[in-house]
């Protein structure tokens, strides 16, 4: 909304100019249709300048101009010239000069023709004549009285027409002999383009007409001109004075408010050009000379670069200022008129604001390239209307305004959401990068839609890891001491669950929690939690052996402190994103399965492993050497759980070891289950020659149970299931 308000109070400035710019290509790709107008513009050329002498002519010769345009019939003989001065060339000047210099100068009784200025007023009194006014800010002089009547429909112009100043005229002789008086000063324009001219302007408490409209009063013969403005019959009373349109004889003129006439030109000028020399020449009712003149509205003007009167239009970068007041004629008699209507800043406004609130709310719900290629359509839709406006009905409707904001809303939009978009890839990377290996990270910034920030429902593969009797070990350490033991070992541990792609959800004193497939997809997750938590076990004998504490040792031969973990896996559904406060949260899992996970991280100890996993994680795990542990019921659950562990090639090292091994751990554990005491015994002791160190705390567990059996048996519906006491 602001971006419009700023562009619609550009005002004069650049939006005025490029709203000014796209009027006049209009005009450029469709000109105006001539209307043939009785016009002839007698030019004061290069050519009448070289033939008659350097300007000014003496004014006789402007006098014998005037007398043959008036006796070849013109209608009216407008000057777009102005002669403020007397004529230095008349012979009475010469001879008073010479008298004055002590000369004696002999002449006739009669000096009737001595004087240029009286000729050439005479002349002018003898004709239809208009004479020619400039107003300007820079003139101090009083216009002469004007020569047309005005008569008022509404409110008298005088009270909100502004005054324009002072006026370079004629000198008196010439103005009081005229049939009319115009202005042909055109207002100041900031590119210098003439594209709207007054055709009424105030000074002196008076009015005066634009010298186009009173050559026109002059040839039809009309004594009076009629401005109409708000408030008259038939006009609106819209608070503000304004005019609204000026009758010259039997042609309408509509203005804008404050009498403006938008010039929509043709290009093709007047049908008839003379060069001044050939009129001046001419004789009096010669055949040719009444035949271009006859019944039409002469302009005198010139072409002559010297003489400064060239002047810019839509069309043409310089033509004489003469040719802009016959387009004016012409136009008004072709009744060919443009037209930017008073509700058309209004609408402007309207369609600018419909339409950016459309871009705006458009943008952030489609690519930057549709958004792009949509903003596109909707300015070339702007400028279709602007130019359907014009073509067809000759309005001229600004399409910069609304295409401006549309453009500048999509930028901003853009940028805007560029910048969103940018803060949050970096707080998802700042964010996820304590939990995530750096190439998801990346890949969740890229795509942050995949992270749905509410929470969902994903399968998850959970792992929980936890430093047995770490109470114990910690004992005797100070807290710089204890914080460095555990960074030594979270440290690598980390590295391994983040080089398999899992997200490291949390750290609980010494205890890991991690979990994959969130929050993005993770490829055969189950397999990927095995291969991290057996690299764990691999790193964690290094770091023991770095630290020199050996396998079953308090401290080695450095004093080393021996760590040993247990590591529980589980995968399940999980409600997994961001939980917590609404001030403060954590992106982790919660569920059954994370229970369960924990539960097997505790269960290690009491089956002395490090590692168990359940069967739903096993079942990912084709290909690892898996090895059935129990059926346990852990606390807090009903249903049993089928247990496992995980060898690797550092516990066996043939495969059918491996085999043999899995096939009489699945008889000993058949035989525990029916509470076969003595076959389950012989069974564990045969177990005991293939299985590796890692499985030697597992068999103690099961001879101990068997064991137990013999001082007090399970009871006659016991289903084999182990029930766990402890989480």
């Amino acid at each position: 909304m602001s971006i419009v308000i700023a562009l619609g109070t550009a005002g004069a400035g650049p939006m005025e100019r490029l709203r000014s710019l796209v009027f006049d290509s209009y005009q450029w790709l469709k000109p105006r249709q001539s209307a043939g107008a009785p016009v002839v513009i007698v030019d004061i050329d290069e050519a009448s300048i070289a033939a008659l002498g350097q300007w000014p002519w003496p004014r006789s010769l402007l006098a014998r101009l005037v007398d043959n345009l008036g006796a070849a019939g013109a209608a009216a003989i407008a000057f777009d010239i102005v002669f403020p001065e007397p004529d230095r060339t008349s012979l009475e000047n010469a001879v008073a000069a010479l008298r004055k210099a002590g000369g004696s100068v002999e002449l006739p009784e009669s000096m009737e023709g001595f004087d240029n200025d009286r000729s050439f007023a005479a002349a002018i009194g003898r004709n239809p004549v208009v004479t020619g006014l400039v107003f300007s800010q820079e003139s101090s002089g009083s216009p002469p009285a004007p020569k047309a009547g005005f008569a008022f429909g509404g409110t008298d112009p005088r009270s909100y027409l502004r005054p324009v100043g002072g006026a370079l005229a004629n000198l008196a002789e010439f103005d009081r002999a005229a049939s009319g008086i115009g202005f042909f000063s055109f207002p100041p324009a900031a590119d210098g383009v003439v594209r709207r001219v007054p055709v009424v302007e105030a000074s002196g408490g008076a009015l005066y007409p634009l010298l186009a409209v009173e050559a026109l009063r002059v040839a039809q013969g009309a004594g009076s001109l009629v401005i109409r403005s708000t408030g008259a019959s038939g006009e609106a009373e819209t608070g503000e004075p304004a005019m609204t349109a000026l009758k010259v004889g039997a042609f309408d003129v509509p203005t804008g408010p404050e009498g403006g006439l938008f010039l929509y030109y043709s290009g093709a000028g007047p049908e008839a050009r003379l060069p001044a020399a050939s009129v001046i020449n001419a004789n009096a009712g010669e055949d040719g000379l009444q035949d271009a003149i006859e019944g039409r509205i002469v302009l005198v003007g010139t072409s002559a670069v010297g003489l400064r009167d060239l002047v810019a239009t839509p069309l043409a970068s310089g033509v004489p200022g003469v040719f802009v007041h016959a387009e004016a004629i012409d136009q008004i008699l072709g009744q060919t008129y443009l037209a930017r209507p008073d509700w058309a800043p209004g609408a402007e406004f309207v369609l600018a604001i419909t339409l950016s609130l459309f871009v705006l709310f458009l943008v952030p719900y489609v690519a930057p390239s549709i958004g792009a290629l949509v903003t596109l359509l909707v300015a070339a839709l702007i400028g279709g209307i602007s130019w359907f406006a014009f073509a067809d009905y000759r309005l001229l409707i600004d399409p910069i305004l609304p295409a401006a904001s549309v453009g500048a809303t999509h930028v901003a939009a853009t940028a805007v959401l560029l910048i969103v978009t940018e803060r949050e890839r970096l707080f998802v990377k700042a964010a996820f990068s304590r939990y995530l290996a750096p190439a998801l990270v990346q890949r969740l910034a890229d795509e942050p839609e995949r992270l749905a920030l509410g929470g969902e429902t994903r399968e998850l593969t959970i792992l929980f890891s936890d430093i047995r009797g770490f109470t114990s070990l910690s004992e005797g350490l100070d807290p710089q001491a204890l914080t460095k033991l555990l960074n030594d070992f979270l440290t690598p541990m980390t590295d391994i669950l983040l080089a398999e792609d899992a997200t490291v959800d949390k750290y609980i004193g010494d205890a890991i929690m991690a979990f994959w497939n969130a929050p993005l997809d993770v490829a055969e997750h189950r397999r990927r939690a095995c291969v991290a938590a057996l690299a764990m076990l691999q790193r964690l004998e290094a770091l023991n052996a770095e630290n020199g504490a050996e396998s079953g040792a308090e401290s080695g031969a450095k004093g080393g402190r021996r760590i040993e973990i247990g590591i529980g896996l589980n995968t399940g559904d999980c409600c997994v994103g961001n939980l917590g406060s609404r001030t403060r949260f954590n992106y982790s899992a919660i569920g059954d399965a994370v229970n369960i996970a924990a539960r097997l991280e505790g269960l290690c100890k009491q089956f002395a492993l490090p590692l168990i996993l359940s069967e739903e994680t096993a079942a990912g795990a084709e290909g690892m050497m898996l090895l059935p542990v129990d059926r346990v019921r852990v606390v807090g659950r009903a249903q049993p759980l089928q247990l496992f562990t995980i060898l690797d090639e550092t516990d066996i090292e043939e495969p059918a070891r491996y085999e043999a091994l899995k096939a009489v751990q699945a008889e000993m554990l058949a035989l525990y289950a029916r509470a076969q005491t003595e076959p389950a015994l012989a069974a564990l002791s045969r177990l005991r020659t293939l299985a590796p160190d890692r499985l030697c705390g597992l068999l103690d567990v099961y001879e101990a149970r068997l064991c137990g059996f013999r001082a007090e048996p399970p009871p006659p519906d016991w289903d084999g299931v182990f029930t766990a006491a402890e989480k």
